[in-house]
């Protein structure tokens, strides 16, 4: 009986560092705060034009920019929900839903759509996000970072007067303790593991192709990040990864309002700095 509970003992230890891998705090820079925008870039932005094509997470972060603005100056974005010429809108933060959940090239292809039907002509900034839904553990990333890639290069070229911005695919909280270990154990989904490293290898694709290159705003990065700039990386099977830090969500992918206001007021910084 001993030697099975040392065996079992043993196996659990293996089970253990096979699959949890360790978690390291690292510290990430951010692009500041609103109060650190000059006055006049920030106006610039809220006099520009912009499209951001997304899913659920996307409505989580244009309520934060809701927050952000109003909170910090009592200053005012115009928010429209429309796929139409951009040129009829005016200034604001045009948005839409794209594609559907689940099928990446898809959004990548309608995104695309958007912008030949008129919209790429009257817009100073354009970006879509893919959903932590669009990239699981058996996701073949390179194929979608090909069709992201390339259809965005076709873009830039045929818009030449629109900037592209390019985001990360935003992650999920990581189970912890021993209740992932029973369910990979069982063969049950666990939330967090394969999925998440498979889309850092995906959000390296795009760290690689973009990061001082073209403007990359790195939503997971962020999303992975605390306020004070510490951040959690995990390993699996000797791969570095991220997940999104727990008290930024309340359902383990979805933005809370803490989460959404932190992650809205980085991205405003970053779009400031683009505004013409």
């Amino acid at each position: 009986m001993k030697n099975l509970r040392f065996v079992a003992g043993i196996v659990f230890v293996l089970i253990l560092a096979c699959c949890t891998g360790g978690a390291m705090t690292e510290k990430t820079p951010l692009t500041g705060t609103l109060e650190s925008v000059p006055a006049a870039d920030l106006q610039k932005l809220l006099n520009a034009r912009l499209f951001f094509g997304h899913q659920s997470v996307g409505f989580n972060i244009i309520e934060g920019i809701g927050d952000v603005l109003s909170e910090k100056g009592g200053r005012r974005l115009v928010v429209k929900e429309t796929r139409e010429q951009a040129a009829s809108a005016g200034p604001g933060f045009l948005h839409s839903t794209i594609g559907q959940n689940g099928d990446p090239l898809g959004k990548i292809r309608d995104f695309d759509a958007i912008m030949r039907g008129g919209m790429a002509e009257g817009l100073d900034l354009a970006f879509m996000k893919l959903c932590y839904v669009d990239i699981q553990a058996d996701t073949d990333v390179t194929a979608i970072f090909r069709g992201y890639r390339d259809t965005l290069a076709k873009l830039k070229a045929d818009f030449p007067k629109t900037i592209f911005v390019h985001l990360t695919v935003p992650l999920v909280t990581q189970e912890k303790g021993i209740k992932p270990l029973l369910k990979r154990l069982l063969g049950r989904q666990v939330r967090g593991f394969g999925d998440n490293l498979a889309r850092e290898r995906l959000n390296n694709l795009l760290r690689n192709e973009y990061a001082g290159k073209e403007p990359l705003f790195d939503l997971a990065r962020f999303e992975s990040t605390r306020v004070d700039g510490s951040q959690t990386a995990m390993e699996l099977n000797g791969e570095r990864y991220y997940a999104m830090e727990e008290a930024y969500t309340d359902d383990g992918g979805h933005l809370n309002q803490k989460g959404r206001r932190f992650i809205a007021e980085q991205l405003l910084v970053f779009l400031a700095s683009l505004a013409r």
